[in-house]
């Protein structure tokens, strides 16, 4: 390579580096056409126009770029190889991504990772484990990163991501912020303070604690264990608060029936000008719903459609059909499931049903019933429910019919398989 040609080339790589960090993957994969024709391309090329094809998913341009850098001999590169299996894994399938992954010859940890990644991202945790179990190279931070992620976004995942963040420390690795950010959910799902306190701790001797992710991280931790004092300390020690400390500690509240402080709260970050968004507004509904606050739920649901410009989901329609139908008003909340731009789910439908029951109401009561029979006909709360209405109106027979039908379709109760709270 001439020594103009590798002035130029690094000029058009700092340019190429620049469009791909800042998003601008159009413009990358432009200057990579005309580098093609321009200069002897390198190596550190190929990984970085690799990730605009998978951000824009560009499958056939990665596809090219594979044979081109099979030509070029560099599929033995672990960085090229790196992102070529990124790319199939984000633009085609996980399973192409995979038989790359098995031909490259020389696989570093930087290979291993990118295959580890993909498969938790994707929740199949499994698989993810077992290419760890096949690493022919010591696993690094990125590795443990991946599995405690992926472990803890997965049901009865928890307790298995403590165990490899224990398992991280014992091969001599140190945990940072993308560690304790994947394992701060796993241990508020355990209710695991102690680990939680621990996780605080380290953070702050290793001067992570100042990042405004993790603290947040950590408010909403100990919000879910009920440690509503030291959530509230760590939030007022932020120095800049965005959208999610101030939605942690209003969850927290919310979450633990403080509904009063939960909507305090909720008031202050208002005054600190600070924007809530849908998951603030479900976090305040849940408060009232907490609370029993039906006609502040329905003020609440208003403002952020008129005020804030902000579309209410089937999420925040069950907050309020749930909080109107625990207060009795079961022709409010019918009249909404109703009129609702978003379709009825059979959260919205159970919590109407479950009001029937307490309050005897056995028109809406069938309605509800036939709505959760459509979405769920095989949940047995359904026909625990409406069967137990009408044996407590003196409906012997139809109690009877809902039990026999039951049987008949082979739904069996499940305990603790409901959406009644």
């Amino acid at each position: 390579m001439s020594f103009t040609n590798h002035n130029r080339l690094l000029s058009l790589t700092r340019q190429l580096t620049s469009y791909v960090n800042q998003g601008y993957h159009e413009q990358a994969l432009a200057l990579f056409h005309h580098m093609q024709t321009s200069v002897v391309l390198d190596p550190p090329v190929f990984p970085l126009v690799l990730k605009s094809c998978a951000a824009i998913r560009r499958t056939q341009l990665g596809a090219a770029i594979h044979a081109l850098v099979g030509r070029m001999g560099l599929l033995s590169n672990p960085f090229v190889a790196c992102a070529l299996v990124d790319m199939y894994g984000k633009c085609a399938s996980i399973d192409v991504a995979r038989r790359l992954f098995d031909e490259i010859p020389q696989r570093n940890a930087v290979v291993w990772n990118a295959m580890v990644s993909l498969y938790t991202h994707s929740k199949r945790v499994r698989e993810a484990l077992l290419v760890f179990d096949a690493m022919d190279v010591e696993p690094s931070t990125g590795t443990f990163n991946s599995l405690i992620a992926g472990l803890a976004g997965v049901e009865d995942g928890a307790l298995r991501a403590i165990r490899f963040y224990r398992k991280m420390g014992e091969v001599g690795l140190k945990p940072d912020l993308i560690t304790l950010l994947a394992l701060l959910p796993a241990c508020a799902d355990l209710g695991s303070l102690n680990l939680i306190r621990e996780i605080h701790g380290y953070s702050v001797r290793k001067n992570i604690d100042p990042h405004p992710q993790i603290r947040s991280g950590i408010v909403e931790a100990y919000g879910r264990c009920g440690c509503l004092d030291r959530a509230t300390t760590v939030f007022q020690s932020m120095q800049q608060k965005n959208v999610v400390p101030w939605t942690s500690l209003i969850s927290a509240y919310a979450l633990h029936g403080e509904a009063a402080t939960a909507l305090e709260i909720f008031g202050q970050m208002e005054l600190a000008n600070v924007r809530p968004d849908g998951i603030t507004f479900l976090a305040v509904l849940k408060a009232c719903s907490h609370g029993g606050l039906a006609d502040e739920a329905i003020r609440y649901v208003k403002k952020m459609h008129e005020y804030y410009g902000l579309r209410a989901t089937s999420d925040h329609y069950s907050c309020l059909i749930d909080v109107l139908s625990r207060a009795g008003r079961l022709s409010e909340a019918y009249k909404i499931i109703s009129e609702m731009p978003v379709k009825a789910t059979a959260k919205s439908w159970g919590a109407l049903l479950g009001a029937c029951r307490t309050h005897g109401e056995m028109e809406l009561a069938e309605i509800a019933a036939r709505a959760l029979f459509e979405i769920e006909p095989d949940n047995p709360a359904t026909y625990v429910l409406l069967a137990t209405i009408y044996a407590n109106a003196g409906r012997q027979e139809e109690a009877n019919i809902i039990r026999s039908k039951m049987k008949s379709v082979g739904v069996r109760v499940d305990p603790g398989g409901s959406w009644v709270e």
